[in-house]
């Protein structure tokens, strides 16, 4: 029997209304709970699976530069020393002449060589007369022999003694050229064309030519028409130093000035206790305004490596292990490759080892990124920077 049987309509309606708010309950709060829920779950897997954006990578150009400071010196640059002692009679040129090669700088007046050139050579004028006699007797003495006048142990005799008289005017003409180079040094000339930097010597100067001691210098000569630069090419940029390359100088008197140069020569070997290069820039200084002992900026012009390419960057990831980038596969997959750096041109930097070229690689990957790891690639690649 039914329990609504025995109850007035009212009543029913009564009953029903509880269950009827239950339903509206449900139906107000509950489903829009479920439809939030839903819509979380959709969120969650789609952002479970990142999106990332791609370069690839770009063959290495000879374009990088490396900025080192280097030191000016002058192409060629010498101590004039005296080869004669005597007191400096008179000086033709002061700190700052440019002269050239040949000019007298100097005249030494030194009688004592003088003094002595004049005996070696009334020496030597003895030493010939006394030859001529000796000569003339032996052929006198070779010609009587002939017919066994005199015996062959006097013609032997006479000749021996010119071959003496022979020698000694030989070591007598000997010390006459000798004296008279060192008086020819009583001038002092230039051996090249440049400037004087140092005069140490003025008129009436003792001048020493080391017989009593160290000498000094008489000047100090530089050429400055031409000069060169030397600086030190650390180890990792030693292999792209290319002799001919060019290089450009800027110096902190010059603002907004740029100096040209050529990468003349190195060293051809890493300085053990420094682990760089040494280079040497030359360049030409027609108007004189670089000067020796100068501090300089250089930048070398950088070859790239064959085969080599470069990245962002951005697009590096330095863990534990070592420094690697993630790539995308065919199946938008990570994977992270190991990869050895080379130069650093700024916003790029050189890799060496671990790509071929045509990879994918994530920029900007975050921390989290696994190997294997699904990504969705963004349709249009960045730019290369």
């Amino acid at each position: 029997m039914s329990f609504f049987h025995f109850v007035p309509g009212k009543s029913r309606l009564a009953l029903a209304i509880p269950f009827i708010a239950v339903g509206a309950a449900l139906a107000v709060g509950g489903l829009p709970r479920l439809s939030a829920r839903t819509l979380v779950n959709r969120q969650t897997a789609a952002l479970s699976v990142p999106t990332v954006a791609t370069v690839m990578p770009e063959r290495a150009t000879g374009n990088g530069t490396l900025v080192v400071p280097g030191d000016i010196q002058a192409f060629q640059e010498a101590n004039i020393y005296a080869r004669t002692s005597g007191y400096l009679g008179q000086w033709f040129f002061d700190i700052g002449s440019h002269v050239h090669k040949g000019d007298l700088l100097a005249r030494i007046d030194a009688p004592e060589v003088d003094a002595q050139l004049a005996q070696a050579q009334a020496d030597a004028a003895t030493a010939s007369a006394n030859y001529q006699i000796a000569k003339v007797t032996a052929a006198r003495w070779q010609e009587m022999l002939k017919s066994n006048a005199v015996s062959q142990q006097s013609s032997e005799e006479n000749v021996s003694s010119m071959k003496a008289r022979q020698a000694t005017l030989a070591a007598a003409q000997a010390n006459v050229s000798r004296l008279q180079q060192l008086q020819s040094f009583e001038k002092v000339y230039a051996p090249f064309d440049g400037t004087l930097t140092v005069r140490n010597v003025d008129v009436g100067a003792l001048i020493d030519a080391g017989n009593g001691g160290a000498p000094a210098a008489l000047f100090r000569l530089v050429e400055t028409d031409r000069m060169r630069v030397f600086v030190n090419v650390p180890q990792d940029d030693a292999a792209a130093i290319a002799v001919g390359a060019e290089a450009t100088l800027a110096l902190p008197q010059y603002p907004g000035r740029i100096f040209k140069g050529t990468v003349a020569r190195t060293s051809g070997a890493i300085d053990p206790v420094s682990r760089t290069l040494r280079v040497e820039v030359d360049l030409p200084n027609p108007d004189g305004a670089l000067l020796p002992g100068a501090f300089v900026q250089v930048s070398l012009s950088l070859d790239a490596g064959a085969g080599q390419v470069s990245l962002p960057a951005n697009a590096l990831l330095f863990r534990p292990s070592g420094v690697q980038v993630a790539t995308v596969d065919g199946k938008n997959q990570v994977r992270l490759v190991p990869v050895t750096l080379g130069r650093d041109f700024g916003t790029r930097v050189e890799i060496r080892t671990g790509l071929h070229g045509d990879e994918k690689v994530i920029v900007n990957p975050g921390d989290a990124i696994a190997n294997g790891q699904r990504v969705q690639v963004n349709p249009q690649p960045l730019n290369a920077a």
